[in-house]
């Protein structure tokens, strides 16, 4: 589910090889794993199990320690839950995924779309040889709240809200990369080269 397509041609861009796939031995063969996502979390969740892939995604993840990123719904399956459905996330990172909680005062729109900064709050081989002043592409109506140390960004839209993870193998990203021009490219770039 999601901009494969998109995600795919970046990696050509940039010399990486990259198969699409949703077979168990291409799992388990993969040097490196991005889960993307856009739609629905239960359905994206059924999709898993539906096709018994969790057991070895488990595996390669968990166990081997595989680097993996999900992008947009593929960083929100990363937690134990979400607000959006009833079955259980992936829980590789301690946290859920919930609704954004506007006031209202502020006029803001959910969900939350187009540019915007992040402020990034650990380092880590993601944001290397980042250019100035990183700013990616969101569509989004929920995001994750996890622990302080697995927060990687921050993005603010109506408040700060974390709009990247890392822990240990497990990176993700709400926003889009496939889609935030020499931002994305350089981050698919240091997944591929330096993670």
């Amino acid at each position: 589910m999601g901009n494969v397509g998109s995600i795919q041609n970046m990696l050509k861009h940039l010399g990486v090889e990259s198969v699409i796939s949703s077979q168990i031995s291409e799992i388990q063969s993969a040097d490196k794993l991005i889960l993307s996502g856009v739609g629905a979390f239960d359905t994206a969740v059924k999709n898993i199990h539906e096709r018994n892939l969790l057991p070895a995604l488990n595996h390669r993840v968990l166990k081997e320690k595989k680097p993996v990123l999900g992008i947009c719904l593929g960083m929100q399956l990363l937690t134990q839950r979400s607000e959006e459905g009833k079955l259980a996330g992936l829980g590789w990172i301690e946290g859920e995924t919930i609704r954004f909680k506007l006031d209202g005062s502020q006029k803001l729109k959910v969900p939350h779309m187009g540019w915007n900064p992040v402020a990034v709050q650990k380092e880590s081989p993601l944001f290397q040889e980042m250019p100035a002043e990183p700013r990616f592409y969101f569509v989004h109506s929920y995001h994750v709240v996890c622990k302080k140390e697995d927060a990687l960004c921050t993005t603010h839209h109506g408040y700060d809200f974390v709009s990247a993870v890392e822990k240990e193998n497990i990176y993700g990203t709400q926003f889009h990369p496939e889609k935030s021009h020499k931002f994305g490219l350089q981050l698919l770039k240091n997944f591929a080269e330096r993670v």
